[in-house]
Formats: C-alpha cells, sequence, structure tokens
C-alpha cells in the first residue's frame, strides 16, 4: 500500500507539472492533416487545441512504448473480463458470449474524448459504420478504450456510436491482451473470439498494418 501511495504520488507531481512546460503534442494535428488526407468532417476530431484531460496517470504509465508482445495461442480461450458499456450503460461480461455467438474485440487507441489517435479514427468510424454487417453475421464487436467513462460517453455522442465502447482506464484488460504501448495509450490490436471463446484471428498493431480492416475481418469470420 505504501507502494502504491508513492507511485501515485509521483504520478500526481508528473501530472501537475506537465500541464505547466510539456509542450503541446502537435503531431496529432499535423499528422491528421497531411499523411492521412482524412475528410474535412473528420479533421476536428483531431485538430483541437483542447488537451484537458491528457496528461492523467494513464498518460505517463503508457508513455514509455512497450512493442506487443501477445502470445495468445490460437485455439486457446483468452482472458476473461468484465467492463462497462458505455454505449449500453450496462456491464459486458466476455465469458457470457460463449455459447452464444463469436466476438471481436477491437482495442483502440483514443487519448481523450477530443484527441484521436490519427492511425485509429478512421478504424473506428469503419467498424461502427458497418456494425451491421457483423451483427448480420452473428458477430458482436466490442470496441475497447483505456478512456474513462466520463470522456467514453462524449466519444459515443460524438461519433454517433452503435457498437459497445467498453472503458478500460487502468489499462488491465489491454496488459492482459498484450498490445503493447507508446506515448500516452495503448497500442489497437484486433482478436476474432469463435462462439466457444477460442482464439481464431489476431491483428497487433505495426506500422506497416495499424489495425485489421473491415473486409479482412469479415473474411475471416466468413472461414470460421
Amino acid at each position: 500500500m505504501e507502494g502504491q501511495r508513492k507511485t501515485d504520488d509521483y504520478f500526481d507531481t508528473k501530472l501537475e507539472n506537465s500541464t505547466q512546460n510539456f509542450a503541446q503534442p502537435r503531431m496529432l494535428h499535423r499528422t491528421g492533416k497531411i499523411a492521412f488526407n482524412l475528410h474535412e468532417d473528420e479533421l476536428p476530431m483531431l485538430t483541437s487545441t483542447d488537451f484537458s484531460g491528457l496528461f492523467n496517470k494513464r498518460f505517463f504509465r503508457n508513455f514509455v512504448p512497450v512493442p506487443a508482445t501477445n502470445n495468445l495461442k490460437l485455439g486457446r480461450r483468452t482472458p476473461d473480463f468484465e467492463l462497462p458499456d458505455i454505449t449500453n450503460n450496462s456491464q459486458v461480461r466476455l465469458s457470457n458470449y460463449r455459447s452464444k455467438q463469436p466476438v471481436i474485440l477491437a482495442f483502440t487507441r483514443i487519448f481523450t474524448e477530443k484527441q484521436y489517435c490519427p492511425l485509429c479514427f478512421p478504424h473506428i468510424k469503419a467498424m461502427n459504420e458497418n456494425y451491421e454487417r457483423f451483427t448480420d453475421k452473428g458477430v458482436e464487436v466490442l470496441m475497447i478504450t483505456s478512456t474513462d467513462p466520463h470522456q467514453s460517453q462524449k466519444v459515443v455522442k460524438d461519433l454517433n456510436l452503435k457498437m459497445p465502447l467498453l472503458s478500460d482506464p487502468d489499462c488491465g484488460i489491454f496488459q492482459a491482451y498484450q498490445v503493447g504501448q507508446a506515448l500516452g495509450a495503448p497500442l489497437p490490436a484486433q482478436f476474432l473470439l469463435d462462439s466457444y471463446g477460442k482464439l481464431r484471428f489476431k491483428h497487433l498493431f505495426s506500422f506497416m498494418s495499424t489495425n485489421a480492416e473491415v473486409e479482412m475481418l469479415l473474411q475471416v469470420i466468413g472461414k470460421l
């Protein structure tokens, strides 16, 4: 307990200093505008100069880059968990889907309700726009974010999310699935579990392939 208090005091001090001394991370602004050629209606979500809520304990705990080292085996069950579903104002337990339907776990990277990772923002929108294509095949999509419940509520509203958005601000589930981290937030990853809860497909972040796209996921689902 004493060690935990010292750790929390350390992060509180870092947080207080960061709001005064940390240079604004303009990379999100430049990257969103130049490198990814996003539609104009997407740009405001990436170019906000409001960085309130960014420099929290999660930011500093996930700042040092750790690559994805996932050793979850295909054909095996993955760690169970229970998280709040912000979209539907309920609790979701992964094991409740066993013997019922396949599930996609879509770990995404959102810094705050105003600051999205430009590599993940188009993927979030694509998954949401195609949500019915997954449910029509009997597959649930659970998107998991490290934003807290309050921030996640704003995300659901702003993006008009239809799919469940699960909030994991302590990043315990991100860590259990070994997706890696960098520069203030966990990295994205996608996992497909069959109706028995067994892992059938996984996609980990790399700069060559940041997220498993909709068509790739649908193709894998067709092979279940």
